[in-house]
């Protein structure tokens, strides 16, 4: 097996933080209107970000952000890229294929 360089391993985004974990706003991807929304959402780098609960099938989940509980579709989450926060609730691997 090759060594992944960790510059070419993919950004955690907030879709795949689970419920319960939290994590900080890295950065913002997509342009346009729905960057715009996120912005004005206050999903700036360095805001806490918490998944609250994710709807019966699966999209959109609720996130706590500056106090408010946000609905985010996943094409929407997938856009913010984040840094994990509770270690104990770490993003989940993707298998590795043999």
């Amino acid at each position: 097996m090759v060594p992944v360089s960790p510059c070419h391993l993919p950004r955690p985004t907030l879709v795949h933080l689970p419920p319960g974990a939290e994590a900080v706003v890295t950065s913002l991807r997509g342009e346009g209107a729905i960057r715009r929304r996120l912005l004005d959402l206050g999903l700036v780098p360095g805001t806490r970000v918490k998944t609250l609960r994710v709807s019966p099938l699966g999209d959109p989940k609720a996130y706590l952000i500056r106090g408010a509980v946000i609905a985010l579709r996943a094409e929407e989450a997938d856009l913010i890229a984040i840094h994990p926060l509770d270690p104990d609730k770490s993003l989940p691997r993707k298998e590795e294929e043999a």
